[in-house]
């Protein structure tokens, strides 16, 4: 009886401590994800309703490229959406943000990103609007501190890229690391989506990511 009793201790002892050793793998692998895709956010502002050179579309250009970078880098997605909704119309659209820009305006953004702290990498999205940041981006940018991540800008356009808002990025992002950005048309990111996807993870390749 008492060999019975000792051998069914040693079984019951063996099975808890290959208990232990599952759980604790599980955490590993439970903080290794946390570690790959939560120090990554994809950070973008894009408008739907009538835009230039593609018509009236469901998705913006700009969010179609930020969701295929959050895609191929596992990163968390924060979109920036303003309070006061933009125009869908373009020729409205133009004469707000052209009005924006020359009063240098901060347009309010609905909701904020939790726990900035936690990202090292930032990429930023936007749509080229009279050869700048529409100034919602600039509103974000500035509202948080970049210091020590490394900042990603990409953008979509109607011919003119980048238009020098990597340097305008830069200089608010001061202590940030930031990289070459990447900038596509906004009418070959809403029409041919296979030739964007490819365009995206050849420039992620390229810089590292």
């Amino acid at each position: 009886m008492k060999k019975l009793l000792t051998w069914t201790l040693g079984i019951m002892m063996a099975f808890a401590l290959i208990g232990c050793g599952q759980n604790s793998g599980n955490t590993s692998n439970a903080a290794k994800e946390t570690q790959t895709t939560n120090n990554v956010l994809v950070a973008y502002f894009s408008l739907a309703g009538e835009q230039y050179n593609v018509g009236v579309i469901e998705e913006g250009n700009t969010a179609i490229v930020a969701k295929m970078i959050a895609q191929k880098t596992g990163a968390d997605i924060f979109e920036i959406v303003p309070v006061n909704a933009y125009p869908s119309s373009h020729s409205e659209l133009l004469n707000v943000a052209k009005s924006e820009q020359s009063k240098n305006v901060r347009p309010a953004i609905a909701g904020t990103v939790n726990n900035m702290a936690q990202y090292d990498v930032v990429y930023i999205g936007f749509p080229n609007w009279w050869g700048d940041m529409p100034m919602i981006v600039y509103n974000f940018l500035e509202s948080y501190d970049f210091g020590g991540k490394t900042v990603i800008p990409f953008c979509t356009h109607g011919g003119s890229g980048f238009s020098g808002t990597e340097k305008s990025i830069a200089k608010i992002c001061k202590e940030a690391n930031m990289l070459e950005g990447f900038a596509i048309a906004g009418e070959t990111a809403q029409n041919d989506r296979a030739k964007t996807d490819s365009a995206v993870s050849a420039w992620l390749s390229k810089i590292g990511r």
